[in-house]
């Protein structure tokens, strides 16, 4: 049995999964490891979701207000062993319902080039690749995308 819970970054299995996350992005980042780092702190993240099977925390993402309409995504992963599931989609869509139902229409996000299975992801989303932005602006294996997740009338 599968089920996704809203909660915030003060969820235990969250903190488990973020730090799996690290651990990978380390890795993946190599020198450039403590850059992105610096911009990853959970602390006071109130949007963030955990999907769980058979009660096991296997799955995770947040969001938090860049501006008055736009939402980042952050801190979304996977466990290696339930990738290619469809479980990531699951939970980009459950952050941007929430974020929507909070009056938010757009969503922004920060990817690596190394992580090319994420670029995939959020392509197939409907995220369209944007200039570089904040504290990424100039930096060469940042990829920064754009959704439009409510039209305003």
């Amino acid at each position: 049995m599968t089920n996704i819970i809203r909660t915030s970054s003060d969820n235990q299995d969250f903190q488990t999964l973020v730090k799996q996350l690290d651990d990978y992005l380390a890795i993946k980042d190599g020198n450039e490891h403590s850059f992105y780092a610096q911009y990853n702190k959970i602390d006071k993240i109130k949007n963030v979701v955990v999907y769980y099977d058979n009660n096991i925390a296997i799955g995770c993402g947040a969001f938090k207000q860049y501006d008055a309409k736009t939402i980042e995504i952050k801190r979304m992963f996977v466990h290696p062993n339930h990738r290619s599931k469809g479980i990531g989609a699951i939970i980009l869509n459950e952050l941007e319902t929430w974020a929507k139902e909070l009056n938010y229409s757009d969503s922004i996000l920060e990817t690596g080039k190394r992580q090319p299975e994420a670029i995939h992801l959020y392509q197939k989303a409907g995220y369209k690749i944007i200039p570089n932005y904040g504290q990424y602006t100039n930096v060469e294996n940042s990829v920064c995308m754009r959704k439009l997740i409510k039209v305003s009338f």
